[in-house]
């Protein structure tokens, strides 16, 4: 309490519970510190009090869940491609995405990028073409053009793979299984959160 206030102090902690019989939870522990001020001495007659309220993107935000994708595009990157198919040496275009809501506004990454013939990232063969918090490996490895292309929107990600296959693997079929993430979009772009790749022209 001061001469003129009173003040009134107390933290608020959110603890996630585990879905269901299992022991898992999807959000994270929070805690906000929230401190009130009232007037000690205040004259009804003078008027109602006003209070502030923070922006409902700052108390939304924190218990907000994010909603990522990665899409496989048509060549002009205009609209999802039908198909899954592709001859080697096609280009697989990706676009990576992160919903924003009543978030802040986000910037999204790939952190890694495997490929499988099984989906399990754990399995052999297997080939890391994108890694090391955000670089695009395969143009530097293989020689190919793999690249991304220069961002548009914070929220949005584009990324070209040329098509390809495990030697031994005779099933013409691969699993590709990417990491991604995202930060505020003020946050500046640094050494683990980046998206590179490696020119061969």
């Amino acid at each position: 309490m001061s001469e003129d206030s009173f003040i009134y102090v107390f933290t608020l902690i959110y603890t996630p519970s585990p879905l269901g019989d299992s022991p898992i939870v999807r959000t994270i522990d929070v805690s906000v510190n929230i401190q009130c001020h009232y007037q000690r001495k205040h004259g009804v007659s003078t008027g109602m009090m006003k209070p502030t309220w923070n922006p409902f993107t700052d108390t939304k935000s924190a218990e907000e869940n994010l909603y990522f994708s990665l899409i496989l595009m048509t060549d002009n990157w205009q609209y999802p491609r039908p198909s899954s198919q592709f001859q080697l040496g096609d280009m697989m275009k990706f676009k990576v995405s992160v919903k924003q809501f009543h978030h802040v506004p986000l910037r999204v990454f790939v952190d890694s990028c495997v490929a499988t013939v099984i989906p399990n990232v754990d399995t052999v063969p297997r080939y890391l073409f994108m890694g090391n918090k955000g670089c695009l490996f395969d143009s530097r490895l293989t020689g190919s053009s793999s690249q991304f292309l220069p961002r548009t929107l914070s929220d949005e990600l584009h990324f070209e793979v040329e098509a390809f296959k495990f030697q031994q693997d005779h099933s013409g079929v691969i699993y590709i299984t990417c990491s991604l993430k995202a930060t505020a979009a003020t946050v500046a772009v640094d050494a683990n959160n980046k998206a590179c790749s490696f020119s061969n022209r």
